[in-house]
């Protein structure tokens, strides 16, 4: 591995539009937002951790695990319809007034993918760092595949994407599909400041993961799947 220094962002607004205190809710006994926390901590490549989160609660949290928190996101960029690449800017620009040194690279973990560890995490860095990346995503492969996935149009409906030949039997579908499952994003810092996003089409790389480890908690069955997994173990 080289040089290069990690900040692992995690973002943990206080509001949420499906499950309220969803960063705070408990799955199996711990805080949602723990598990990234902890993932984080347990890198090998993450240099610095920072919460940006507007909920006084996540910050006592985030405390107690042994983060330092002496920011606190602005409400106007804590809202349902913030962008979360205003929130990493905010970051950016308010440690550099303060005349704190940023790291290269910036690691985007979601309290909402729990099952993400820190072997996920150093897989992702070690294979950024291998490719010379300038951003990586990290994708998972598609339960529901495209050519049974369909959309509607003005004149009825058809399939997302049609094989090169008639197929019925899924094992006999030749291409494989995949699906941003949101759980690691990276990009070095120059990257987004040009771009003003982590995914840039054709340029940004990837990093696989399983469909159990990919699950993204939004409703009350996610967290009942993640805690089937959970239970599940290895």
């Amino acid at each position: 591995m080289n040089e290069m220094k990690y900040l692992a962002f995690i973002p943990a607004r206080a509001g949420s539009k499906g499950i309220p205190g969803k960063n705070k809710k408990l799955l199996g006994g711990k805080p949602l937002i723990q598990y990234t926390i902890e993932a984080a901590q347990q890198s090998k490549y993450i240099n610095e951790i920072f919460i940006s989160t507007d909920d006084d609660e996540i910050i006592l949290l985030s405390r107690s695990l042994g983060i330092d928190i002496p920011y606190k996101r602005p409400l106007e960029l804590a809202l349902d319809t913030s962008d979360i690449m205003d929130a990493v800017f905010h970051v950016i620009e308010w440690k550099q007034k303060r005349g704190e040194a940023i790291c290269d690279n910036l690691v985007l973990l979601q309290p909402t993918s729990p099952l993400r560890n820190s072997i996920d995490i150093d897989g992702a860095i070690e294979e950024f760092t291998r490719k010379n990346s300038k951003s990586l995503i990290s994708i998972n492969e598609m339960m529901e595949h495209p050519y049974e996935c369909i959309k509607f149009t003005a004149r009825g409906w058809q399939f997302l994407e049609k094989p090169k030949k008639k197929v019925i039997r899924r094992q006999d579908y030749s291409e494989k599909y995949y699906y941003i499952n949101g759980a690691i994003y990276m990009a070095n810092i120059e990257f987004l400041r040009e771009n003003k996003a982590f995914i840039v089409e054709g340029v940004t790389d990837v990093y696989l993961m399983t469909q159990e480890k990919s699950i993204d908690i939004d409703e009350t069955l996610d967290f009942m799947m993640a805690e089937f997994y959970l239970h599940a173990g290895p």
